[in-house]
């Protein structure tokens, strides 16, 4: 069984189509193609399609850069919440406070 299907499989489908529902969404309200962000994130076209269709599993390095990117939460990418707007910043210098 493929991973995502695996997943999906144990955790819902809802939550993986919302995940590459807005990996799309998210670039096209910016007009951006697949190639413009393949070239934020270092990867050619082909593979960031695959995020987008489900083919391939997110690298955790792909979906932060992403998130800073379009100023939300990864959180907020993954479904896991509606609130488009990031988390604070914590300083680990003085405990993880928010900054």
């Amino acid at each position: 069984m493929p991973i995502l299907e695996s997943i999906s499989h144990h955790s819902g489908k809802g939550i993986l189509t919302m995940y590459f529902q807005r990996l799309r969404d998210l670039r096209e309200d910016k007009d951006l193609t697949q190639e413009d962000i393949g070239r934020i994130l270092g990867i050619r076209q082909t593979v960031y399609s695959r995020y987008e269709r489900g083919l391939q599993t997110i690298p955790v390095e792909h979906l932060l850069k992403l998130a800073d990117f379009y100023k939300t939460s990864a959180d907020y990418i993954l479904g896991r919440t509606n609130r488009t707007e990031p988390y604070p910043s914590l300083d680990i210098r003085r405990g993880g406070y928010p900054l």
